[in-house]
């Protein structure tokens, strides 16, 4: 995983978490990686990954089996699903819209490049 120097690392496995509870990959109920598992494989230390964990705790989106270790809480995918449905609303759309707007692109033209997109993923 390449860390971005803009973004705090814990923060950004976080997102890295979230992301695979979207894509199915950590299901509901699933035992996640140890902290020690996933220190070792994005290569940073422990303490970064709890710190992580804690935060994901807190939003309910993993909870602690004692002794077991941690799963992904059965209702995260819509959890996430829906904060980050709020903040692409209200925050990256309407960057999107500025964009549109100052490069004169018009709304058919992005339809016809998601149609194209959209016809592609299909195959």
């Amino acid at each position: 995983m390449q860390f971005k120097e803009e973004k705090a690392i814990y923060l950004q496995i976080v997102d890295f978490v979230k992301e695979k509870i979207l894509k199915d990959e950590w299901s509901a109920d699933q035992k996640i990686l140890s902290v020690r598992d996933l220190a070792s494989e994005l290569e940073v230390t422990p303490n970064t990954v709890m710190r992580a964990y804690e935060l994901l705790q807190q939003q309910n989106l993993v909870y602690n089996k004692r002794g077991l270790g941690l799963f992904v809480d059965p209702a995260a995918k819509a959890k996430i699903t829906a904060l980050q449905k709020e903040q692409f609303m209200n925050i990256e759309l309407p960057r999107f819209f500025d964009q549109l707007e100052i490069l004169d692109i018009a709304m058919d033209e992005v339809l016809a490049k998601y149609n194209n997109r959209t016809k592609a993923t299909d195959h």
